[in-house]
């Protein structure tokens, strides 16, 4: 059974004048994005400001009314949804494992239903890698662990098919704040390990400070400002960015992966 996982190619996402529109809300409004392969970016904002419509348009969870999507220079809207969501990992924010199969079995689900030789070796390699050794958790089910180790199920089950990307869906946001801190620090470890691009939805500035390579601030489905959070305390571009820093940073201890 594999115990490592082996060297890809990094994906590029790029979202073009994507325009999307929820019932009477436009939840996006003509954004465009990019994130380069091996990547992080987060996408941080208040509730309603289009963070997960965006996300969820890569992997056809949302269709754009207008633009395009592309997963490595691929227009999303020409693949078939299912085989598209295969190859794209994703994690919602309760995680979504399925209560009554086992840990290896949450994790294996993806390989499985790819038809990958050694899927339960990929879904083991996947949980060592989470910190949640096979060996001792494997058999468990969901109900049996801490929330932050169903958090970390959910993320080996999204990258135990060796996706080049990742989309989270405020992944740590329902965890307490020690479970938080030992999820964070073990997606940190993923990513050093894999160069797998990553896409993720945060409120928390801090968080994406600590974890992504880039920021984006948005607000009522659009961009307010990108980059470094050192470069937006240097030069917010907005007033609401200013706010958002400073509601942030007010008390917070911020940290970066070493």
């Amino acid at each position: 059974m594999p115990a490592t996982f082996e060297e890809r190619d990094a994906v590029s996402l790029h979202a073009e004048d994507v325009r999307c529109v929820l019932g009477d809300v436009v939840a996006v409004d003509d954004i465009s994005l990019r994130v380069d392969g091996g990547r992080c970016t987060a996408l941080v904002g208040e509730s309603g400001a289009g963070k997960t419509t965006l996300l969820r348009c890569f992997n056809r969870m949302v269709t754009p009314e207008k633009g395009r999507v592309l997963v490595n220079g691929r227009d999303v809207s020409h693949e078939p949804a299912v085989a598209l969501r295969r190859r794209v990992g994703y994690v919602p924010q309760q995680g979504g494992l399925l209560p009554h199969w086992t840990v290896v079995r949450n994790a294996a689900l993806v390989p499985g239903l790819l038809g990958q030789p050694e899927s339960e070796g990929a879904a083991r390699a996947a949980l060592d890698l989470l910190g949640l050794p096979a060996d001792e958790y494997g058999d468990r089910f969901p109900h049996e662990l801490s929330g932050g180790q169903r958090q970390r199920v959910a993320v080996a089950r999204a990258i135990a098919a060796r996706p080049g990307v990742l989309l989270m869906d405020e992944p740590f946001g329902a965890l307490d704040a020690i479970s938080r801190s030992e999820v964070q620090e073990a997606y940190a470890r993923l990513r050093a390990e894999l160069h797998i691009t990553t896409l993720f939805v945060t409120h928390d500035l801090i968080e994406a400070d600590y974890l992504a390579d880039e920021i984006v601030v948005m607000r009522a489905g659009r961009i307010e400002q990108r980059g470094t959070l050192d470069g937006m305390v240097a030069a917010p571009a907005t007033p609401y960015v200013a706010s958002l820093l400073d509601r942030a940073l007010a008390g917070a201890q911020r940290r970066k992966p070493t």
